[in-house]
């Protein structure tokens, strides 16, 4: 009458692959050198966005590579409130630190009686 066909043998499942973890590139983040250089400059009205690229390039950080990096650390530096726009807007322009931030990073604070 009627045979039933066996079903057939089910392919092995492949072997799920490992992703490998990147190591973590020692050294001090874009955002770290982008500080550096800001403070670094003794300019009035700050670091044009041209000038931070060279100095990051001068400082053997591959920009033409990273452009999108550094164009995103810029921009979140000025949301945080540690850059500050004096020319342009975006990561466009001239930066140079904020005022408040300029006060935590350099000044210490002296732990005694009348201060």
């Amino acid at each position: 009458m009627a045979e039933v066909a066996p079903a057939p043998a089910a392919a092995p499942a492949k072997a799920a692959k490992k992703k490998t973890a990147k190591p973590k590139k020692a050294g001090p983040s874009v955002q770290e050198l982008i500080v550096k250089t800001v403070t670094a400059s003794k300019e009035r009205s700050g670091v044009s966005a041209a000038a931070l690229k060279k100095a990051l390039a001068a400082g053997g950080y591959d920009v033409d590579k990273n452009k999108v990096r550094v164009k995103t650390a810029i921009k979140s530096l000025l949301t945080k409130g540690t850059l500050v726009h004096t020319k342009g807007t975006g990561a466009a322009g001239s930066f140079k630190m904020s005022k408040t931030s300029e006060r935590r990073c350099c000044h210490v604070r002296r732990g005694g009686v009348g201060d």
